[in-house]
Order: structure tokens, then C-alpha cells, then sequence
């Protein structure tokens, strides 16, 4: 893969700071289209506000952001969501069944999701239609975190941030989850851009990686780069001299 690849995402000299404190540093980059890019870096390093700025929650003090070859700030918020969507760590789910948060998403624009559709969303992250109307507090936390990355789907997003979902899952759930994003990017072409702090996963399931570290991109490529970083910084972060 080349830095000729289609972005998905690109940014150009994005900064952004918060209480006078600069989070992200003149960043340039972009996330290839259609591929799965892994975001790595210590904690801290600004990849949870980058991803902030990505579905428009915070805006840059400076530099450009482009969405699917768009000005971020030309789109709708509802349509920046439909197209970048986001799934968290924690797996919120709102109190009640499985469908019931399913339908969140439409439910919010005063429409109903079809109940063929909710269980087409459960076969697409390999779950049984027999959970549909189970409440949530019974599910395990693999299956919360399928039925939250379901939910993300009802708006057909084309870039998919994921941040740290399978941080807090066992070894089980946590291959079963990464097996369900290398589907969804292989069947879907849904561009991925996955946070995660485990070097090994970043290097078996990412195409591309970003290694951020205080706020700025310090090297980003093919995701081999991590068996062999050009820069200093990186070599020692990679080696685990950086938390």
C-alpha cells in the first residue's frame, strides 16, 4: 500500500487544543480507503481527541479535515455520523433489549427499525436472532460489544472508528471481535481505524499504522513498520520504554 492509496480521512496541519493546552500537533495524514488502519501510541498521546475530530464532536483550531473527499465542516452532524461512525470500549447500552438499542439510531430520527433488518445486523456480527428481545444485562461482554459495533451499522457508515473495544474482553471474545472487523472491512469495504494498545494486534489486523506520541504522528505506513520503525522514538516505544 502506498501514500497514493484514496483517503478515507485526511488531515492538513491539524492542531487542536483544549484549556490552553495543545492535544494535537499540526498533524498531516490520511487513513487509506477501505483498509483497516491501527492507531497506536501511549496513553495520552491524543488519539481519543483524534477520533473526536474525526465524527466532528470537537473541531480543529487549525488545518483542514476531509471526509470521503469532503470538507468535514460541510457536512450535516447527522450526516457526518452516518458516514463516520463510532464504537467505544465501554459498549454503552441503554437499559432493555437487544432491539431496543438496535433501533436506537433510528429511533432518534423518529423512525422505527424492521425487525428483519435488527436480525440481519445480529448475522452480521455473529449473533443469533434468538438474542434480539434478551436484555442486555444478560448478554457476556463479547456479545455487548458486537451488539454496540451492530448499532453503529443501522446508519451504513463507510469509515468505522473503533477505540479499544476489545481491551476488556477475554482472549475468546477478543478474537471473535477482531475475526467480525477483518469481515465487516473484507465484505463491506467499511474503511476501519481501530485504537488499540496491544502492538500485536495492531501489527496482525492493521494494513496501515499511526504511531502518535505527545499529540503528533511520528511515523505511518504499512503496519510492518512496527517489526522495524525508522524512527528512534518509535523503535523505543515499540520496545515498551513508553507507557
Amino acid at each position: 500500500m502506498t501514500l497514493n492509496s484514496k483517503a478515507a480521512l485526511q488531515f492538513d496541519h491539524v492542531t487542536y487544543s483544549d484549556k490552553n493546552l495543545t492535544i494535537i500537533k499540526d498533524i498531516t495524514g490520511f487513513f487509506p480507503s477501505g483498509r483497516i488502519t491501527t492507531l497506536v501510541g501511549p496513553s495520552g498521546a491524543g488519539k481519543t481527541t483524534l477520533f473526536r475530530l474525526c465524527n466532528g464532536l470537537i473541531s480543529p483550531d487549525s488545518g483542514d479535515i476531509t471526509v470521503d473527499g469532503k470538507a468535514i465542516n460541510s457536512y450535516e452532524p447527522t450526516e457526518l455520523r452516518r458516514t463516520v461512525g463510532l464504537a467505544l470500549q465501554s459498549a454503552t447500552m441503554l437499559s432493555g433489549t437487544v432491539m431496543k438499542n438496535l433501533s436506537m439510531p433510528l429511533t432518534l430520527k423518529g423512525e422505527q427499525l424492521p425487525e428483519e433488518e435488527a436480525k440481519k445486523l445480529l448475522e452480521d456480527v455473529s449473533l443469533g436472532e434468538d438474542i434480539l428481545y434478551r436484555n442486555v444485562k444478560d448478554l457476556s461482554g463479547g456479545q455487548r460489544q458486537k451488539v454496540s459495533i451492530a448499532r453503529t451499522l443501522v446508519n451504513k457508515p463507510k469509515i468505522l472508528l473503533l477505540d479499544e473495544i476489545t481491551s476488556s474482553l477475554d482472549r475468546v471474545s477478543k478474537q471473535d471481535v477482531e475475526e467480525l472487523i477483518t469481515k465487516l472491512n473484507r465484505d463491506k469495504s467499511v474503511t476501519i481505524v481501530w485504537i488499540t494498545h496491544n502492538l500485536e494486534q495492531a501489527l496482525s489486523i492493521g494494513d496501515y499504522t499511526w504511531v502518535i506520541m505527545n499529540g503528533e504522528l511520528i511515523e505511518a505506513g504499512d503496519s510492518s513498520l512496527l517489526n522495524n520503525p525508522q524512527n528512534d522514538i518509535v523503535r523505543r516505544f515499540v520496545k515498551g520504554e513508553f507507557e
